[in-house]
């Protein structure tokens, strides 16, 4: 089921699992302002939708995401247009307002990566919480090829991804790495033996999560991003709390419940 209308981009609801697509394909599914509006809304929607407990994101044709369009950053059209300062406003107005959105997105977050996710393209599938490739899957934080500097905000989240080290040699060479090299350096959690089994793949972990009770996953999953650069009395006061809202929920009862009666537990997120 298509749920609205979303200009470059498509939203569809599965039972509980939500898929958002990026559709330029004759772009790669390089960024346009309307498509960042369009993402925005789908993640809102979906945060906002208690039937949906987990989301997967792709790109349709044969890319996830190249990113900046360079042919609009050529004719310094759009998003690109303006001197330094107005650029600078834009990204924080545009851009990076998915970064942001990301960040405080709670739901889990599954990356289905089946062709090049280059610059920005490689950072939005940093920004997923869990990400599968195809064999044909490249990753490339290639910005200082074009002459630029991950603007969105992906040195910050490909480093939280594969560590501070890797990133920097990734970032500074603007190589290409595939997917075999990608598994070996953790930046995606698995590659599928061909592109056919990408979405059955990120289908069965994302019904994984939509399986488990959704209050606690979502609080869990904001202790582990919010406790990442927080010292150790931060985290320990993050999880006291969320520990004591789970703990009087109806899922923690039912899951209780059912792990002592040996059967699978049914959680309504109350």
């Amino acid at each position: 089921m298509t749920d609205g209308a979303y200009p470059d981009l498509q939203y569809a609801v599965d039972g509980p699992i939500a898929t958002v697509t990026l559709d330029r394909p004759e772009a790669r599914n390089a960024y346009s302002e309307v498509m960042v509006e369009s993402l925005l809304a789908a993640l809102d929607a979906a945060a906002l939708d208690d039937a949906v407990r987990a989301v997967i994101l792709r790109g349709a044709g044969d890319a996830f995401s190249a990113g900046g369009d360079l042919k609009r950053m050529r004719d310094r059209a759009g998003m690109f247009d303006g001197d330094a300062a107005t650029l600078r406003d834009r990204y924080i107005a545009l851009i990076q307002r998915i970064t942001r959105r990301l960040a405080l997105f709670d739901k889990p977050l599954v990356a289905a990566v089946h062709g090049p996710a280059i610059g920005a393209g490689l950072d939005l599938a940093c920004m997923c919480d869990v990400r599968v490739a195809s064999p044909a899957a490249r990753f490339g934080s290639t910005f200082v090829q074009v002459g630029l500097v991950p603007g969105d905000g992906g040195a910050y989240v490909l480093a939280r991804t594969i560590g501070f080290p890797r990133a920097l040699e990734m970032i500074m060479s603007a190589r290409l790495v595939d997917a075999e090299e990608a598994l070996r350096i953790g930046l995606v959690h698995a590659v599928v033996p061909t592109g056919e089994d990408l979405m059955a793949e990120a289908t069965r972990r994302a019904t994984h999560f939509a399986r488990l009770p959704p209050v606690a996953l979502r609080l869990a999953k904001r202790a582990a991003y919010r406790s990442f650069d927080a010292d150790l009395e931060v985290a320990l006061e993050l999880a006291a709390t969320y520990q004591g809202i789970a703990q009087r929920t109806a899922d923690h009862v039912e899951a209780v419940s059912a792990l002592l009666e040996r059967r699978p537990g049914h959680f309504t997120g109350r």
